[in-house]
């Protein structure tokens, strides 16, 4: 799951303990989430065991070792042409960068539909790197996403009485970067009262407040699907009372991090790991009716939209690389860890399955679930057959990224 969407948010809490320990000492790197579980720690020992004066830091980054296009399993087998108006949106983009001026420039005069030419750009320019996580692992979490349909009206009436809210105006943004460079990619959100910046509002006490009354973009008529657009972080909105289609897309978010209510409901017993699925969460909310707002409250992470032309219905939504994203040839990525604009070869399996399902694919957009080197959020477009297979995409993938060849050193 995903949000199209947004740069590393920080809780107002941690951001105080950042800012002081700027003054005295540097920011230590934030803790990575690794996509697979993490192993069983070793017992501890009798005596706590000396550490070598000269014992090297644990990686904080991940290793990227270039490899061969041969390594690449089902690298032969793809069609790379269906990646080609993908990375063509990604070099819009990553042809202001030094490093990939030369391969975007040239890849203008490749012709897009012919296999051969297309492979022997890649083949030629890029080179692969396998990513490997600071933890030492080699695979990682590889989950979907997709482009939802409700129903609603631009005014509150009969089954449409869910709201989708418009950013407040009383939210501010703080870039902590202007501050503290350390701190790049990290922003705080908030609201002044006198001089002081505190916390925004969680989701349970915006779902309960006047606060954010006025702000309603429009109204829809299923709470669930309107909690899981914000979940997706874009999404279509059929006006019934308008007879048009609108799309809704990522605004903003109220900076309270997100919180995954399938593990929420797994914590709780509820559901066993293979069962949370975006289905099987559904279904319990279907049984449990009046446990919904307790599910929803669980994620204090909310998000608030904005209305965009559908000009076209086969152009999907914008990522957080500013392009339109491209079914099945789109993923989020955390892009603390893979450069936003790269392409990547993913292989994992299809949802709920053991066939293989290896591509070129775009690293296009990002998330607030999407943490870790190796995870990936794969965008599967639009539709019931793309909801169905976001839904139950759990699996367990490996990546590489490709890079542009350096030039020889003299």
């Amino acid at each position: 799951m995903s949000f199209t969407r947004s740069s590393l948010l920080v809780s107002m809490g941690a951001v105080a303990l950042l800012l002081a320990a700027c003054a005295t000492a540097p920011v230590p790197p934030a803790p990575v989430v690794g996509a697979a579980p993490p192993p069983k720690p070793a017992p501890a020992p009798a005596k706590p065991a000396p550490v070598p004066a000269a014992a090297a830091p644990a990686p904080t980054v991940p290793q990227l070792l270039p490899v061969g296009f041969a390594a690449l399993p089902g690298w032969q087998k793809d069609d790379v042409r269906a990646a080609w108006p993908a990375f063509m949106s990604s070099c819009t983009v990553l042809v202001k960068r030094a490093d990939w001026k030369e391969a975007c420039t040239i890849a203008r005069q490749v012709n897009g539909g012919d296999d051969r030419a297309v492979r022997l750009f890649f083949e030629t320019f890029l080179v692969p790197h396998q990513v490997i996580a600071p933890d030492g692992a080699d695979s990682g979490l590889v989950t979907g996403y997709y482009e939802p349909m409700l129903h609603g009206a631009r005014k509150r009436g009969g089954p449409y009485q869910t709201p989708l809210y418009r950013v407040p105006e009383d939210m501010v943004t703080v870039e902590l970067a202007s501050v503290y460079p350390e701190l790049k990619g990290m922003r705080l959100r908030g609201r002044l009262v006198g001089k002081k910046v505190l916390p925004y509002s969680t989701r349970a006490e915006i779902e309960r407040a006047t606060e954010v009354t006025g702000k309603e973009l429009m109204w829809v008529e299923d709470p669930v699907e309107a909690f899981f657009l914000q979940v997706q972080g874009s999404g279509r909105v059929h006006l019934t009372d308008a007879q048009e289609t609108v799309r809704v897309a990522y605004a903003d978010q109220n900076g309270h991090p997100y919180k995954s209510i399938g593990r929420y409901l797994v914590d709780k017993g509820e559901l066993t790991t293979e069962q949370a699925s975006a289905q099987g969460i559904k279904a319990w909310i279907a049984g449990h009716p009046t446990r919904q707002q307790e599910l929803f409250n669980a994620n204090p992470s909310y998000v608030f939209f904005k209305e965009e032309r559908l000009p076209d219905p086969k152009v999907g939504p914008k990522g957080a690389l500013g392009v339109a994203l491209t079914p099945q040839r789109s993923v989020a990525v955390d892009a603390r860890f893979l450069p936003l604009g790269a392409p990547l070869f993913l292989s994992t399996t299809q949802a709920n399955s053991d066939i293989p399902l290896q591509r070129l694919v775009m690293a296009q957009d990002t998330g607030g679930a999407i943490r870790g080197a190796i995870r990936v959020d794969y965008f599967f477009g639009f539709g019931t057959e793309a909801a169905e297979s976001a839904g139950r995409m759990k699996q367990s993938g490996m990546v590489w990224v490709l890079l542009p060849k350096q030039p020889p050193k003299r």
